[in-house]
């Protein structure tokens, strides 16, 4: 059981109760003695002196006290009492622990001598035990109602414990069956377990027809967009085709290359993991270059350079499909909004850095890029306001902590770290 689990909470609880009530108890049974003894004693010596004494001066043969546990003198007084001075002394007397009380009257002293060892016995044998029998009574039944208590949350464990085995790609109603609780389950435990058990039925269905719209879409999205790709190859392969021909079918070329982009960012995305995508050591350096050279063709016409600097080569163990969607889509935002300038791409130990002179993001922005459909800049033409939103997924899943800094007028650099992957030296 999880150290902060509600019973090893309930244990701790019984635990510290029981030992305070002990502690109480304990201490009033040392208070109790403390008082039997100083108080009632002492009292008792003053009451049993001025009995005496009273008598006494009534009857010169009145007897001294002599009991089991109260002797007096007047005369013959041992030596151990002859040095006492009036008032009560606590002294070891005949190998006994004993209380004495001195008093004057009529110029005589009286020396009362009671053995407390008897009450000390008293007080252990009609305190201590019975202290010690409520004491162990306490603690058996405050063990017993722990095993109750953990008793009654175990179905609640169970059923917790079975919610975190369910596989989310293929969740089984059936683990949550009430029945399976065992006879310690509540009608409460077994009513949670009812309502887990139809939403993992509706979970059921929703991952089935998530899977039913994955699959279909990988088949029905790209099957046109390749249609759509190769007609217009075919229209540029046209010798007789105008200036303003191929600029339009140009532009559908490079609109059908990006949706098959986001197309595949999307696929990914929809994925619980990245379970199906072969995951292999990738050169994020030629990843980069082939992405490049793609979102290049978003500069044509425009006065805008490019260049990749490499200090080392570095390597990763992921899906080179992931890496080439989130690299892509940095670097087509970095091209659609650079009118004039460069588009840089650095490659240093454990990290990739893009930096553009485009129209940059206002700071207040900055935050807002990864939501949905937001924009850099809502009035220019193109771009679907989901690249960077694709990005921080993307990132988030594998790792790959994303930066962005950016002025408008100045540019935008943007840092993608890979904490996990290997550098090597450039040739």
């Amino acid at each position: 059981m999880a150290r902060n689990s509600a019973g090893a909470r309930l244990g701790r609880d019984f635990l510290i109760q029981g030992a305070l009530i002990g502690a109480v108890a304990v201490i009033g049974v040392f208070l109790a003695n403390v008082l039997l003894e100083n108080v009632l004693i002492r009292q008792a010596l003053r009451d049993e002196a001025t009995f005496f004494l009273e008598n006494r001066a009534r009857d010169a043969a009145f007897p001294l006290p002599g009991t089991l546990n109260l002797t007096g003198y007047m005369e013959d007084v041992p030596q151990p009492l002859a040095t006492l001075g009036p008032g009560f002394h606590e002294l070891r007397f005949h190998e006994e622990d004993t209380v004495v009380y001195v008093t004057d009257q009529g110029g005589k002293r009286l020396y009362l001598v009671f053995d407390r060892t008897g009450v000390g016995r008293l007080a252990t044998i009609f305190g201590l035990l019975p202290l010690a029998m409520v004491l162990v009574l306490l603690y058996l039944s405050a063990w017993l109602a722990l095993r109750a208590s953990r008793r009654a949350l175990s179905p609640v464990v169970a059923l917790a414990r079975q919610v975190r085995e369910l596989d989310p790609e293929s969740p089984d109603p059936a683990r949550l069956d009430p029945e399976r609780l065992g006879a310690d389950a509540d009608d409460d435990v077994r009513e949670l377990a009812d309502a887990l058990s139809r939403y993992a039925q509706r979970l059921t269905s929703f991952v089935e027809r998530e899977r039913y719209v994955t699959r279909d879409a990988s088949h029905e999205l790209r099957s046109p967009l390749t249609v759509i790709s190769m007609a217009a190859e075919r229209l540029l392969a046209e010798p007789n085709l105008s200036d303003g021909g191929r600029r339009s079918a140009e532009r559908i070329r490079r609109a059908a290359r990006d949706m098959e982009e986001l197309t595949r960012a999307f696929l990914l995305l929809a994925r619980e993991s990245e379970t199906g995508l072969p995951v292999e050591p990738v050169c994020v350096n030629d990843v980069l270059a082939d992405e490049l050279e793609r979102a290049r063709l978003l500069a044509e016409g425009k006065p805008v350079t490019s260049s990749l600097r490499a200090a080392c080569r570095l390597y990763l163990e992921a899906p080179e499909k992931v890496l080439s969607v989130l690299l892509g889509n940095l670097l087509r935002n970095a091209f659609s909004y650079t009118d004039a300038g460069e588009v840089t791409v650095e490659v240093e130990p454990g990290r990739v850095v893009i930096r553009d002179t485009g129209v940059g993001i206002a700071p207040e922005k900055v935050s807002e890029m990864y939501r949905p459909f937001v924009r850099a800049d809502e009035s220019r033409r193109g771009g679907h306001g989901v690249g960077l939103t694709i990005v921080r997924r993307l990132s988030d899943r594998f790792g790959w902590p994303v930066r962005i800094e950016s002025e408008p007028g100045v540019g935008t650099r943007v840092e993608i770290g890979f904490p996990a992957a290997r550098a090597v030296a450039s040739p």
